[in-house]
């Protein structure tokens, strides 16, 4: 995954189609999530420059077609192509990551504008769950009928594909796994969007500066295994916000807070065999690629009660 031979074929579809269902998801998370609203503009007007994404991520219930192959569907149907599958048993989930196709003038814009985010999706191995947990995800499953078929237009949207659930079943999901009871109430949007570090043009593109002034500006981060994550060999540095929480009214008339999204950060270091390229010339491909379970394992914690109840100081 080293060279330009092996990256994803041209882009192939109406490139002003697919920027749009991007736009309306991206559009979807910010009216959520005021912390990654916020630090999207705070980024922008501090580094002076445009931002690329470097990933966005989705969860999904391993069940009745309504795992990683609904939303995947989309991106594949514009050129994105299947990468490494990573799995996290604890959990009890699988994901799967789909690398951008190339296209050679994305490269000046901002956001959704810029560069093609790569896409990471999991999915929670519903067969795993206890008897009692299946029986409530299966049941919205059902409802929902070929609401699997829709999982981009529901992403863009901010709909779920099923009637809102009872705050019963919710809590039940919560106990066993706070991913899954995510997933009942967020359906196919978007969990996170991540900024594209090392594409900054400030002193931000270092991610240790971009977190130093995340939390100077009174945003809390996940610090579930610390605040960096590093992957074994070094190259891939991650580190995330917490999620926000807002509203949700249940089926049954009951009104609470659910975690909703974050916004996550990635440095992609160059790697060993490039290390003698002048920076300008520097290209994504030269860098770090893919994505690391460890890291990944500890990012999903974002959503996870202890970090949404963590006090900061």
């Amino acid at each position: 995954m080293d060279s330009k031979s092996q990256t994803s074929p041209p882009y192939q579809g109406s490139e002003s189609f697919f920027r749009s269902v991007l736009a309306s998801m991206e559009k979807v998370y910010l009216s959520r999530n005021p912390t990654a609203n916020a630090i999207l503009e705070l980024v922008h007007s501090s580094d002076n420059g445009h931002i690329c994404y470097d990933h966005f991520a989705f969860r999904t219930f391993g069940v009745d077609g309504y795992g990683i192959t609904s939303m995947a569907k989309f991106f594949l149907d514009f050129g994105y192509t299947p990468r490494d599958e990573l799995r996290f048993s604890a959990k009890k989930l699988k994901a799967l990551w789909f690398a951008p196709p190339t296209n050679d003038h994305d490269n000046s814009g901002s956001g959704v504008d810029g560069p093609f985010p790569r896409v990471f999706i999991s999915e929670l191995l519903v067969d795993e769950m206890s008897p009692r947990a299946q029986e409530i995800i299966k049941k919205y499953t059902k409802v929902s009928g070929s609401g699997c078929k829709h999982a981009a237009l529901a992403s863009a949207l901010g709909s779920l594909t099923w009637e809102n659930p009872l705050y019963s079943d919710f809590m039940e999901l919560a106990r066993e796994s706070e991913y899954a009871a995510w997933t009942l109430v967020n359906g196919y949007a978007l969990n996170h969007a991540t900024i594209s570090t090392h594409r900054l043009n400030s002193h931000m593109k270092n991610i240790n500066s971009l977190n130093h002034f995340i939390e100077e500006n009174g945003f809390k981060l996940n610090t579930e295994g610390g605040v960096l994550k590093v992957s074994p060999d070094g190259l891939l540095l991650q580190s995330s916000t917490v999620a926000d929480s807002t509203t949700f009214q249940f089926a049954d008339g009951i009104t609470e807070h659910v975690p909703r999204s974050y916004i996550e950060f990635a440095e992609r270091l160059v790697l060993p065999q490039y290390k003698s390229i002048p920076e300008p010339e520097i290209k994504e491909f030269h860098r770090r690629e893919g994505f690391e379970v460890g890291n990944a394992d500890k990012i999903f914690e974002s959503t996870s009660k202890e970090q949404l109840t963590r006090k900061t100081g």
